[in-house]
């Protein structure tokens, strides 16, 4: 990514409402998991924060390849981090029950076959791996630009995706429904510059607005057949 968007993602992803929405759909998708969890592509260390916060029994580890990014996803969440990308996972076959990657098998520098097939080796088998995507090609923007995603993807494109790299038991379905179409009015009306990102401070009334109606949402009995990001749960044979 940009390095002022790591900055910008550092000083949010513990407050921000969506962070907060997403950090809770990922913990959600752990609630069976037990021993060693990888944050494949951590970023600044929020989700491995928050799991220290909420799954203290699980044993995490992150990898990430911008050092200064790594260097702050040690200093808080305390998880040892390595240097390194999801297309060459430096870690050993079969060593971690469940991986987290969120928001990056859609980037320009990640090749999706080859990170796929890295984090199926390092998974044990029937080892869970839960991906976050964002929906959508035609909702690319000067966001994905900042943090140079080149791909967003249908529920079904994810699944098959996942198909194809060899994982069973694949479930996926979008979030961040209700609020899509406030998605598209930003992103395809109102922010249509080159130095526009949609990680920013939001007046705290809007954040509270906008948190609770993702809590909704995910309370909500059934799931929307549209929305802004895709969640995918599939499991190593």
């Amino acid at each position: 990514m940009e390095p002022a968007e790591y900055a910008l993602m550092d000083a949010a992803e513990d407050r921000m409402w969506w962070y907060r929405a997403l950090h809770a759909r990922l913990l959600g998708s752990l609630t069976n998991v037990r021993g060693s969890v990888l944050d494949a592509g951590c970023g600044t260390g929020g989700f491995l924060a928050y799991l220290r916060t909420h799954r203290s029994d699980l044993r995490t580890t992150g990898i990430e390849w911008a050092a200064q990014a790594a260097l702050r996803a040690h200093t808080k969440s305390q998880a040892p981090i390595a240097r390194g990308s999801v297309n060459s996972i430096p870690f050993a076959d079969n060593a971690f029950d469940a991986t987290v990657s969120a928001d990056v098998l859609c980037h320009g520098a990640v090749d999706p076959t080859q990170a796929l097939e890295e984090l199926k080796r390092t998974l044990k088998p029937g080892g869970i791996l839960i991906i976050n995507m964002p929906a959508y090609t035609w909702m690319l923007s000067a966001h994905d630009r900042r943090v140079h995603n080149v791909r967003r993807q249908t529920a079904t494109q994810t699944a098959e995706m996942l198909r194809q790299a060899g994982f069973t038991r694949i479930r996926t379905h979008y979030w961040n429904s209700l609020l899509l179409p406030l998605m598209i009015l930003q992103r395809k009306l109102l922010a249509r510059g080159e130095a526009t990102s949609d990680v920013a401070p939001f007046p705290p009334w809007l954040d509270a607005i906008l948190h609770a109606t993702t809590d909704i949402e995910r309370h909500l009995p059934f799931v929307l057949p549209f929305g802004g990001s895709v969640l995918a749960i599939a499991e190593k044979p």
